[in-house]
């Protein structure tokens, strides 16, 4: 005879021999649990599942408890689920494992880099496009100027040199761009405003469109791409390129309406009354000055490269010119003036180069070319003498760190010197400009929410005016952001998390090599591929691309540089999608987790006991359902693991089974190679 109880009020009926979470699921009633597998006898080892019995108000486990007639049992209650956080957070206070690589976890937008490495690596570039499009919509143009936060994580540098990550975007951009097409959903109806054709107004746009917004981007300059366009030399990023690029917003129905400054042409009121939602991506177009007298003498970097690049790379001779800044807008300077004639470049900056915050690969390059450094040297005053300018410096020395963490300058008394010059550009920094009737903050960026991204109603704003001036793959990370909260607000979709709970082991920095040779069994020992470069005498008279894609050869030789190290049971792992849904924190209960331990003995198998929560299902299918009695757990306390008899490794016949790995929740017991 069936039993008749209530789950969170609502009447329920279980089968006799059912236990709650059974009936729960025969209704519909979502309750997760770890260590329920309906082939073994219970463990209710995790308590995950765990319920509330209403009248006697206790904590039960659903994966073993039979419902009573007339029992109300609590699933959802704020308590309930309290006390379900509180047994994943002593879970993961134990587990130690990545859910991804820290090169994803490096890169601003958190795109799947470890997934979009292996599929150019076997030669499938179309579906790497696919999968960095997820997350990366400018793919040529990031492959190409982006400052690699993936690579710097990259945990080959234990050993060498970092997986060429880059170099796999561009490729796989270079190739399959012009012919790649998403899926795209009908309209909803819903139509947005974006205000700047830069990174972060182009992203947006671009998610979006995805999300089924219609949106009209609003640019005051004559094309799109902001500082791309304008700020980027063309040895670096030609604009050919970058039109083909941009030529993909037209295709999925993206409008553009040119000249239009919001302040001059454009008014916010004017787009509140006309879109559903409105964001703005203005960027950072005002040069900051050298904050010493006589610097309106000088020429702003960024104003330096927009006239460049505008006259399609022809301006005057600028002589002898002295940049001063050490950012990659410096760097930019100095070697676009090398490519002008300039007869002598020199760089002045007020810190030392380990300081400098420019791309060490922008220095080397510009060393090659001819350029020349002055560390530890700032600006005092700027002045014309005899038809030149003169600039007065001083020496410094390093200080106490300040507010960035750098040590800072402190002048040397008594040190004054003058350099001579025909040309001096300031290339000290950037800032935005923000609309009149936008609040702002204390730095002058545009003020947002707790979201990142969210102004007031149905204002949003992105990129460098939020953040004040960063690189691109930020700017289009934070256009994503903002398109995901438009999206929330006038379709009702929830913003996903951008990365779900991970368990870091600790940065490249911590390991062993040891470590991970274990997570790939054929992993190449060869050295990084080369880029190849024009010949110097050609790169220092023209602005052609500095170096080339990568060929296909290349890339797949690198991909098999890659360890992947992310987890291999990232996209099935029941612990992480639990706890992501009880917003649990991995740092929630801080000590000592469980070291990882690799058993790679088995040719096609790994156990990492790091991972493992001892929920013993592994050991119960093998011996309920297989009819072995291969695993076991073994010692007591915290030191309790799960082994075989005597430590031995896996029968090589464990290879036809594998029902341990896929009964496993974690990923503790997973093939080798990855699926």
């Amino acid at each position: 005879m069936s039993i008749e109880f209530l789950i969170d009020g609502k009447a329920v009926t279980a089968e006799p021999g059912q236990t709650v979470m059974d009936a729960a699921k025969a209704h519909g009633i979502h309750i997760p649990g770890l260590c329920g597998e309906p082939r073994i006898s219970k463990t209710t080892s995790c308590f995950v599942c765990v319920v509330r019995d209403k009248k006697t108000g206790k904590f039960l486990p659903s994966c073993s408890a039979r419902p009573a007639p007339g029992q109300e049992i609590e699933v959802n209650h704020p308590d309930v689920l309290a006390m379900r956080r509180t047994a994943l957070n002593l879970l993961l206070s134990e587990h130690n494992g990545d859910c991804e690589a820290p090169c994803t976890l490096a890169c601003p937008a958190h795109a799947a880099v470890e997934e979009y490495v292996r599929a150019a690596a076997h030669g499938d570039f179309a579906k790497a496009l696919g999968i960095i499009k997820e997350r990366i919509p400018l793919p040529m143009t990031i492959g190409r100027v982006c400052p690699r936060f993936c690579e710097k994580q990259c945990r080959r540098n234990v050993d060498g040199e970092p997986v060429a990550i880059n170099e796999f975007k561009r490729l796989s951009a270079d190739m399959c761009y012009d012919s790649y097409m998403e899926e795209l959903p009908p309209a909803s109806g819903k139509r947005a405003a974006i205000v700047g054709g830069g990174p972060a107004g182009l992203s947006a746009a671009y998610y979006l469109r995805r999300l089924g917004i219609e949106s009209t981007i609003f640019e005051m300059m004559p094309k799109a791409g902001g500082m791309t366009r304008y700020g980027i030399p063309e040895y670096r990023m030609p604009k050919a390129l970058l039109d083909r690029e941009l030529a993909h917003w037209d295709k999925i129905g993206v409008k553009f309406e040119y000249n239009r400054k919001l302040g001059e042409t454009l008014t916010l009121d004017e787009l509140r009354r006309a879109f559903d939602a409105v964001i703005v991506a203005v960027g950072c177009w005002q040069a900051s000055g050298m904050r010493c007298e006589g610097e309106e003498l000088a020429v702003s970097g960024i104003g330096f490269l927009r006239n460049v690049i505008e006259n399609d790379c022809r301006a005057d001779n600028p002589g002898r010119v002295l940049v001063v800044g050490g950012g990659n807008t410096a760097m930019d300077c100095v070697r676009t003036s090398v490519r002008l004639g300039a007869s002598e470049v020199t760089c002045i900056y007020r810190r030392s180069e380990a300081e400098m915050p420019a791309e060490k690969l922008e220095i080397r390059e510009a060393r090659e070319e001819g350029v020349k450094f002055q560390f530890l040297t700032a600006p005092v005053k700027l002045e014309r003498r005899d038809g030149q300018l003169v600039l007065t410096c001083q020496k410094m020395v390093l200080g106490e760190p300040d507010a960035s963490g750098r040590r800072k300058p402190v002048p040397e008394p008594g040190s004054d010197f003058e350099i001579a010059a025909d040309t001096v550009i300031a290339a000290i920094g950037q800032k935005t400009i923000p609309p009149s009737d936008i609040p702002v903050t204390r730095h002058g960026t545009v003020a947002v929410g707790t979201d990142g991204v969210t102004v007031a109603g149905n204002i949003y704003a992105a990129g460098d005016c939020v953040s004040g001036a960063a690189t691109v793959v930020e700017a289009v990370a934070s256009g994503r952001r903002a398109a995901l909260a438009a999206a929330r607000d006038l379709l009702g979709q929830p913003m996903p998390e951008e990365v779900p709970v991970n368990v870091t082991r600790g940065k490249w920095q911590d390991l062993s090599r040891d470590e991970l040779v274990v997570l790939r069994s054929d992993l190449s020992e060869a050295p990084r591929q080369k880029l190849s470069y024009l010949p110097l005498a050609e790169r220092k008279t023209t602005f052609k691309e500095v170096c080339a894609t990568m060929t296909p050869e290349q890339i797949a030789a690198e991909g098999r540089r890659c360890i992947e190290c992310s987890c291999s049971d990232k996209h099935d792992c029941k612990l992480r999608k639990f706890a992501a849904e009880a917003g649990c924190k991995v740092d929630a209960y801080p000590g000592v987790k469980q070291p990882p331990v690799y058993d790679v003995r088995h040719p096609e198998i790994i156990q990492d006991r790091g991972k493992c929560i001892k929920c013993g299902v592994c050991v119960k299918i093998c011996k309920e359902v297989v009819n072995r009695s291969l695993l076991s757990l073994q010692k007591r306390g915290f030191k309790s693991c799960v082994s075989t008899a005597f430590g031995t490794a896996f029968p090589d016949s464990c290879r036809e089974c594998g029902e341990c790995i896929n009964a496993c929740p974690t990923g503790a017991l997973d093939w080798r190679k990855k699926r």
